[in-house]
């Protein structure tokens, strides 16, 4: 499988704190990949990394066959990679669509172009009913599907998701893997953040597991959960004994 995404040898320090170790990992072209470990391991610290948030102290990425270690957000953005946030960031006094529009105009800078692409997206993630509302009057389960929706309208090659899945029920989180699983039919890869876990491991195809800013394994899901240092590391008996 060709590789899309390929961190080689990441390392972030923050002053004397080193988030991220020499992590090297790579997504393959429509892969659903899961990024675990517990809290202080590094994910959230290797997904800004991705994105272009920061510029690692050393290593490099690489993302479709070209290095962007040093390119800035919306320059990943364009080329192809999208994210969400952990902590949901709508325009809250704007519409549902224009939030989208604002995705939208990543690729598509004609008005009318973004707004034919906002509404394709919204219909593809359930929300095309609610284009017209504030995205104040959403619930929390559809923000968190405005977050995708708005991702999706940048047309990523990577989606980056941060916790889509986190805090809803078992119904809506249901609803969610469900997409993922449809943007990934789409052929867009997927690279996600999730704790929970017994909903999060049957649908990627490989899981990696970090810990304390380093990668401690990596593999299907199936042998991930049965290693003895991701359940001394994270994931506790209960994972390995029901997989």
């Amino acid at each position: 499988m060709t590789a899309l995404l390929e961190t080689r040898g990441i390392t972030q320090r923050f002053s004397g704190l080193v988030a991220n170790s020499n992590v090297s990992i790579s997504v393959g072209r429509g892969e659903i990949v899961g990024l675990i470990g517990p809290n202080g391991a590094g994910k959230s610290t290797l997904f800004n990394l991705i994105a272009g948030v920061y510029t690692p102290s050393e290593g490099s990425i690489w993302f479709d066959g070209e290095d962007v270690t040093r390119l800035r957000p919306a320059a990943r953005c364009q080329r192809g990679i999208g994210r969400t946030f952990q902590v949901v960031k709508s325009f809250e006094s704007m519409s549902v669509i224009d939030n989208v529009i604002v995705g939208a105009l990543v690729q598509n800078t004609v008005m009318r172009e973004a707004r034919r692409k906002a509404h394709e997206v919204l219909e593809f993630t359930g929300l095309g009913a609610r284009a017209a509302v504030p995205a104040s009057d959403l619930v929390p389960a559809e923000k968190r599907r405005l977050e995708v929706a708005r991702a999706l309208a940048t047309e990523p090659k990577l989606l980056l998701l941060d916790e889509v899945l986190t805090g809803l029920t078992p119904t809506e989180a249901q609803t969610g893997v469900e997409l993922v699983r449809r943007v990934r039919d789409t052929g867009i890869t997927v690279l996600m953040v999730e704790h929970v876990m017994e909903i999060v491991m049957p649908l990627v195809d490989r899981a990696i597991v970090l810990d304390l800013g380093k990668v401690l394994v990596e593999g299907k899901p199936t042998e991930v959960v049965r290693d003895p240092k991701v359940i001394t590391a994270y994931l506790g008996d209960r994972h390995a004994v029901g997989s």
